[in-house]
């Protein structure tokens, strides 16, 4: 199953090139007007949680893992779709109890990436949900993060991908479900 023409317009439609966001060079996505929008955001939602069902429609992940920040938007209301348990996954010292890490490499810079340690029962089948996927560092080092838990990847699901990056590449044969390629 595709994603329909009508919500590839209305996310190409409704986000906004920021230049020199976060750092000099960078073009952050912007995202806020889809946000702002029910039915777009109602839209955008349901497209991404098919990532996490069947060709019949039964759900087949038993997490939803969302990545700091704008994951979480989208990631929490995907799992609610689906039926399935919300994990965040972290920025350094924002988890309270204790952590896996990951560490990756951004387009401009290193950071790294935290879970806690019990938030997934190994054998757990995951979708990962992110908002756009650039290099996929970050979401590469959540894939490690997966299976340093005993979890499987079911698939990824995000917003946009921008496919001059290697993004696609990164993740290797993962199912990847991506609403919008520029």
């Amino acid at each position: 199953m595709g994603v329909p023409a009508s919500v590839n317009d209305t996310i190409a439609r409704l986000s906004v090139d920021v230049p020199d966001f976060p750092k000099p060079g960078v073009v952050f996505k912007d995202l806020s007007g889809l946000l702002a929008d029910p039915v777009a955001f109602h839209d955008v939602v349901t497209a991404l949680a098919a990532a996490g069902r069947d060709v019949g429609g039964r759900v087949v992940v038993d997490r939803v893992l969302g990545v700091e920040a704008r994951g979480f938007i989208f990631g929490a209301p995907v799992a609610l779709a689906l039926g399935a348990g919300f994990v965040p996954v972290r920025k350094p010292g924002k988890l309270p109890r204790e952590t896996l890490s990951e560490t990756y490499f951004l387009e401009y810079g290193e950071d790294a990436v935290h879970m806690h340690r019990d938030a997934l029962a190994p054998g757990s089948r995951v979708l990962v949900v992110d908002d756009v996927l650039a290099t996929g560092g970050t979401l590469a080092a959540v894939i490690r993060l997966v299976e340093k838990a005993g979890a499987v990847v079911h698939g990824i699901a995000v917003v946009m991908e921008l496919g001059d990056l290697g993004g696609r590449e990164t993740v290797g044969d993962l199912p990847l479900t991506s609403l919008l390629t520029i």
